[in-house]
């Protein structure tokens, strides 16, 4: 009974880095959705100036959202 306890604690702990790996792959999400939201912000303050702080702010919003999912994916890979 203990060979079969042995050989299952054996087992859990061979994958031990892939959660690690796997919140490094799950980063490359946020990071391309905060450089196309900047740059569409930027592609927009160039267009119409006038609309820049509005832009800016609406831009803050989206990175605070982002970065707020990238966070809760650090937080899951914890815990899971």
């Amino acid at each position: 009974m203990n060979d079969i306890l042995l050989l299952a604690a054996d087992e859990a702990t061979k994958f031990n880095g892939l959660g690690t790996i796997g919140y490094g792959l799950a980063t490359i999400g946020p990071g391309l959705g905060i450089g196309i939201l900047v740059g569409k912000a930027l592609e927009g303050m160039a267009r119409q100036p006038e609309m820049a702080g509005q832009l800016r702010t609406t831009m803050f919003l989206g990175i605070a959202f982002v970065e707020a999912l990238a966070l809760i994916g650090l937080v899951a890979g914890f815990l899971f």
